[in-house]
């Protein structure tokens, strides 16, 4: 690709990484608050919703409606400061043990340090497919889009409308996917300093609590049409990848020592 288009290209990218997606009104009108003891809040008239975590609590959130297929939207603003131990969780789930689960895990820091960003997938109750990331901007400083995207044929993970991960349907080739079981979209902020930062090395300050993440923009589309990336998207993705993936559980070949997963091959 020539030099210009590559300035192109990356000057759009970063463009994209200031969007903001306005959200309707009453957002939080159809989610429940499932736990926390006063510490979960729906704010602004439904427009703004915040999760805390301290020494006696987490909390958390779930859609009061079930999806198969969608796209889903939210604006985070994550804990700024010292979040080191501190989890927030953006993610769709079905019940059982043999579930299905789609994670956006966002793993605090030391101050100054950037958050991870911790994905998986999980079909039929079976995770193991991580993949982790940096972002391009401070996520603690103001509200960034965060979306799932989930149709028959693929699944996108997307920041600011920029592809960070996709997890394409492979059934085909003996890769299970998950196509049948309904979702909630849940949110939540706890506390995991056995193994967020640094392996569990870094523990969570207590005197810098509460920790608290705030939400806005809400969006669920579930009647989404099939679709996949198109070039100009996969571009995206794999600059994405190529500049801020910091782990590929394709590329641990030391973790699956009878062979990667058939999804990474395929």
């Amino acid at each position: 690709m020539a030099t210009n288009a590559v300035t192109f290209l990356l000057a759009s990218f970063l463009t994209a990484s200031s969007l903001v997606v306005s959200g309707r009104s009453n957002q939080f009108q159809d989610f429940d608050i499932t736990w926390g003891d006063g510490h979960a809040k729906i704010l602004d008239d439904g427009n703004t919703l915040s999760l805390s975590l301290d020494t006696y609590s987490g909390s958390g959130i779930q859609s009061k409606h079930s999806y198969l297929f969608g796209k889903f939207d939210m604006q985070l603003k994550l804990v700024p400061g010292n979040s080191a131990g501190t989890v927030t969780a953006l993610y769709l789930s079905s019940d059982g043990p043999y579930h299905d689960e789609i994670d956006f895990e966002f793993l605090g820091n030391l101050s100054g340090d950037p958050y991870t960003v911790h994905t998986n997938v999980y079909t039929q109750g079976k995770g193991e497919r991580e993949q982790q990331f940096r972002l391009w901007f401070d996520p603690t400083a103001d509200f960034h889009n965060y979306s799932i995207l989930w149709t028959h044929e693929t699944i996108v993970l997307s920041v600011d409308e920029m592809p960070v991960r996709e997890f394409k349907n492979l059934e085909r080739k003996g890769v299970p996917f998950p196509k049948q079981q309904p979702m909630r979209l849940y949110s939540s902020i706890w506390n995991a300093d056995e193994w967020a930062t640094r392996g569990g090395r870094v523990k969570t300050d207590w005197s810098q609590a509460p920790f608290t993440a705030e939400y806005r923009g809400y969006n669920a589309e579930a009647e989404w049409r099939s679709e996949m990336l198109d070039q100009y998207d996969e571009d995206k993705l794999r600059w994405v990848q190529d500049n801020y993936m910091i782990y590929d559980y394709c590329s641990d070949g030391n973790r699956f020592p009878q062979g990667l997963p058939q999804e990474c091959t395929a």
